[in-house]
């Protein structure tokens, strides 16, 4: 099968195709959806970037369109759970771009918005809920949602569920379902916590798999870079001087390590924002708007992101930090190199993380091609710059300056502490109004 028009699908599904460009299924997208249409239960392993929304989306949109009946209150006919937010917010702009001609509703719920938006969106019932879990759990606990007439359930990027501690949620969120429904669960790797779930879950599946569990995007030229610790942020410094980066998204392991070096970039002259869980909804809607606008050439982001991101123009991915879990690794790296495009992964390696090089090596059964900087002078320069420059900013100073700016001279020579001490009130003169005064700021108190 070569066209979309060769699946089965309905008009509507191929009209909303052809204006978006799409004439060719992906290889999961020609695997799946036959067996989806039929009702069978799928077991899907495919890498990040490969069409795995479409392959569940339009199938179940087909289905929807051929058994039209209202969406029951509280719940809804097809159940999503998605890892994350940003990847919940574009699977349900998925399901929206190739519905668009058949009228049916879609609602994303995720936790860090309000509550009162998604309480009346359930009560009135839609026909696509794409959710994350735990957010969900809370409207099943406070019975504002239900799920019992669910007729599809989808399970995408199961493992990157595993690694957020979502298994229990997971669990506890079926038992809500009917047993009568239609499973579809997809993910890049196959642990065995995962297998283990799918075995609870699915029955008698179909199994598609476009490319062997932890491989990494064929398109993605890959290159690692040995450095120190300690002069990483110069070395990324100088990857930014090549205008061909022009969006990339650095990888660190924690949301302070992101903070600090989104704002190195920002200190050296190159636009950059970061986003981890900790962002409110609205600065991480912000980042991406500026990353996909291109104000914004960095979006530095913990793994919580990493497959949460769907933005085809990626050219760049830096693992500013290699990752604790290898299989992050292939879900970082898939980041750039979509729908067809190519891509550069740049991977930053010092001594301690060695270890976690082997792993990556050993579960992608690749050797990345290498260069060494470790005792690179340049870069030994730079932080020596750098370093200098941030003790200046924490005392107060200009870069340059020798220590913290010198207060205005007096007109006179001033008066001596003994006359300070003479002119000082005693604390009883000092009334009310001393404990409202504001203290004086100094640049020794920034």
């Amino acid at each position: 099968m070569t066209q979309f028009s060769d699946l089965g699908l309905s008009a509507p599904l191929l009209k909303a195709l052809a204006s978006e460009g799409y004439e060719r299924p992906t290889p999961i997208q020609a695997q799946a959806i036959p067996s989806v249409l039929a009702g069978r239960d799928l077991l899907g392993i495919a890498q990040t970037g490969t069409g795995k929304t479409a392959a569940f989306a339009l199938p179940i949109l087909h289905r929807l369109a051929a058994d039209r009946r209202p969406a029951p209150r509280k719940g809804c006919r097809a159940l999503v759970l998605s890892p994350t937010r940003e990847l919940a917010s574009q699977i349900a702009d998925s399901f929206r771009t190739y519905g668009r001609h058949l009228g049916f509703t879609v609602a994303v719920i995720f936790g860090g918005a309000k509550y009162g938006p998604q309480i009346r969106t359930l009560e009135a019932g839609v026909d696509v809920l794409v959710a994350t879990p735990g957010r969900l759990i809370d409207h099943l606990a406070e019975r504002h949602a239900r799920l019992a007439e669910a007729e599809v359930f989808v399970l995408d990027e199961a493992d990157q569920m595993l690694d957020l501690g979502f298994l229990q949620p997971i669990r506890r969120i079926v038992s809500h379902l009917p047993k009568q429904r239609q499973n579809l669960f997809f993910s890049a790797t196959m642990p065995t916590e995962i297998g283990k779930l799918a075995g609870e879950l699915l029955v008698d599946p179909a199994k598609v798999s476009v490319a062997p569990a932890a491989t990494t995007a064929e398109r993605v030229d890959q290159r690692l870079i040995y450095v120190e610790a300690e002069r990483k942020r110069e070395l990324l410094a100088e990857l930014f001087a090549d205008p061909a980066l022009r969006r990339t998204i650095v990888f660190t392991r924690t949301k302070r390590g992101a903070d600090r070096v989104a704002k190195s970039l920002v200190a050296a002259g190159v636009p950059a924002a970061s986003i981890h869980g900790d962002k409110t909804q609205g600065q991480r809607e912000r980042a991406l708007a500026a990353f996909k606008s291109g104000s914004t050439r960095a979006l530095v982001a913990t793994d919580i992101a990493a497959r949460g991101i769907d933005i085809e123009a990626v050219s760049h991915v830096v693992n500013f930090e290699l990752p604790n879990v290898p299989e992050s690794y292939v879900h970082r790296i898939g980041r750039t190199a979509r729908a067809g495009a190519t891509g550069q992964a740049i991977s930053l390696c010092s001594d301690d993380e060695r270890p976690l090089l082997r792993d990556i090596q050993k579960l992608t059964r690749q050797t990345i091609p290498s260069e060494d900087r470790r005792r690179d002078p340049g870069l030994a320069v730079m932080a020596k710059a750098r370093a200098a420059q941030e003790i200046a900013a924490e005392r107060g100073a200009r870069p340059g300056s020798e220590g913290p700016p010198a207060r205005k001279a007096a007109a006179g020579p001033g008066p001596s502490k003994s006359r300070n001490r003479r002119r000082r009130r005693p604390p009883a003169a000092q009334g009310a109004s001393a404990g409202r005064a504001k203290p004086q700021w100094h640049p020794m108190d920034a």
